[in-house]
């Protein structure tokens, strides 16, 4: 794909780096000579010197052509009117970086299709990472409002032994909560599991569940052999 970006600051550098990395296509936009210099010649990106809001100077850039746009500026304001010269341009996929989050919406209205935060997402890692220690990574998606994070199953935990079907069952697992992955040990695949997959002790899974439910997916998942899963009780 070819993918315009608008600004060669860190965020604008290293999603330039990942991108070519995956074989894509970059230009990188950038009205600073010295972040221009050090693009081309330490990234080795193409770069159009000037401002990403300057209509010429996209048109030189090849918005016309573009697969998809990024707004990485340093001002919201900016990034906003670099959104609407994409959408006026036909642009099918325009990616933003917020800074303010009262940006969002004038974001989604001018026609942005992702809209991410610099700072409510790193937060919220943090945050988890401070709560949570035994979550290993964490992806968020909607601005959020969903998390995708891997999670080792503790030898102790009587979660260990069980079916995904069994947990499935048991009403203390926070409804709409999904285990989508799991990797029996570190040197196996990652796999689809499926209701006959047994939870094995230090294995690890990939859970995706709301934000809000983290806490009780984290909790559920790290239970005691003294608190059973309640449908293994039963029986």
């Amino acid at each position: 794909m070819y993918i315009l970006i608008g600004g060669a600051g860190l965020v604008g550098l290293n999603l330039a780096k990942e991108l070519m990395d995956l074989g894509h296509t970059i230009a990188v936009i950038e009205i600073d000579p010295a972040a221009c210099r050090y693009a081309r010649e330490q990234v080795g990106v193409m770069v159009f010197e000037g401002t990403a809001v300057n209509i010429q100077l996209l048109q030189e850039a090849g918005i016309r052509k573009a697969d998809a746009l990024v707004a990485a500026l340093r001002d919201d304001a900016l990034n906003l009117a670099m959104i609407t010269l994409a959408k006026h341009y036909g642009v099918p996929h325009i990616v933003t970086r917020m800074r303010n989050r009262d940006f969002a919406e004038p974001y989604r209205l001018a026609g942005a299709h992702h809209v991410i935060s610099t700072i409510d997402l790193p937060v919220n890692t943090m945050v988890t990472a401070i709560e949570y220690p035994q979550v290993e990574s964490m992806m968020h998606f909607e601005q959020g409002q969903v998390e995708v994070f891997k999670l080792a199953i503790p030898a102790d935990s009587h979660v260990a032994g069980c079916s995904l079907g069994l947990i499935a069952k048991d009403s203390r697992f926070p409804v709409g909560s999904l285990i989508i992955g799991y990797q029996p040990h570190p040197s196996a695949d990652l796999v689809i599991p499926n209701g006959n997959t047994m939870l094995e002790a230090g294995s690890t899974i990939l859970v995706v569940t709301k934000s809000e439910l983290l806490h009780q997916v984290v909790d559920y998942l790290d239970l005691r052999s003294n608190h059973p899963p309640a449908s293994e009780v039963a029986h």
